[in-house]
């Protein structure tokens, strides 16, 4: 299995503190969020490449990051080539793009580099071992309010297959929200070329995932622990105060 960090977004909303400096290189307590995700990969042993895609302006930095970074797996930096917020490839975009930059044709785990989340990948993982089919990382947010608008939100059966997926929903049907972390069978990825030849989006993943679930059986992994999504001062202090990774 290969191991994917999705880090090509430029994090407007945080800029001045991104303007030139990557989000998953941003500090919680002590350590950079990328390093945060790392340590996680570690503790599966099928992983035995990693792989963070990124944009030509912070290329360099994960670069140096890699080269300073002591990590028990090798890891290999894809630069994308997209130079700006306006011409940036997508998270499907950029995964199509290294899949086939590096001919990728195995189990991969993919991880939006913006992402902390106090469950363990190994249990992750393990739960894909069980299904043999996509997963996705879910968790309740507790009320249909918190998730309207804001994140991917999943509908699920008693076996926890998913049966609906709305990207960011004003009237959402529930309140379990898709948190960016996915594993895919070699034979999903194999059908990304079959969802984008048609012109369907290729920005956010939550799209592809839905497309997916409409013909074959993909699974939410529902998770309890504390998760935060990077995308907001907010949510960036919290993570600083109530992180426990």
């Amino acid at each position: 299995m290969k191991a994917l960090v999705l880090a090509a977004g430029y994090a407007k909303r945080l800029w001045p503190m991104t303007k030139n400096k990557p989000k998953p290189l941003l500090e919680v307590k002590g350590k950079t969020i990328m390093e945060h995700i790392i340590s996680q990969f570690n503790e599966i042993k099928e992983i035995d490449e990693i792989f963070i895609v990124t944009n030509e302006k912070f290329s360099l930095d994960f670069e140096q990051w890699v080269d300073e970074f002591n990590s028990k797996i090798p890891i290999k930096v894809i630069n994308d080539m997209t130079t700006s917020n306006e011409d940036r490839k997508g998270a499907i975009g950029d995964l199509d793009y290294v899949i086939k930059e590096i001919k990728l044709d195995e189990e991969l785990m993919v991880i939006a580099g913006d992402n902390l989340f106090e469950y363990k990948l190994k249990d992750f993982y393990n739960y894909f071992k069980k299904n043999n089919s996509c997963v996705v990382a879910c968790r309740d947010m507790g009320s249909k309010e918190e998730v309207a608008e804001k994140f991917g939100v999943v509908e699920i059966d008693k076996k926890n297959k998913i049966i609906g997926f709305e990207e960011k929903p004003i009237e959402p049907k529930t309140s379990l929200a898709a948190t960016a972390c996915y594993i895919f069978t070699k034979e999903d990825l194999r059908e990304i070329k079959d969802y984008l030849a048609p012109g369907n989006s290729p920005d956010n993943a939550g799209d592809f995932i839905k497309w997916l679930a409409n013909h074959k059986p993909v699974h939410a992994f529902v998770f309890t622990e504390n998760w935060f999504d990077i995308g907001s001062f907010e949510n960036l202090g919290k993570a600083r105060e109530e992180f426990n990774g």
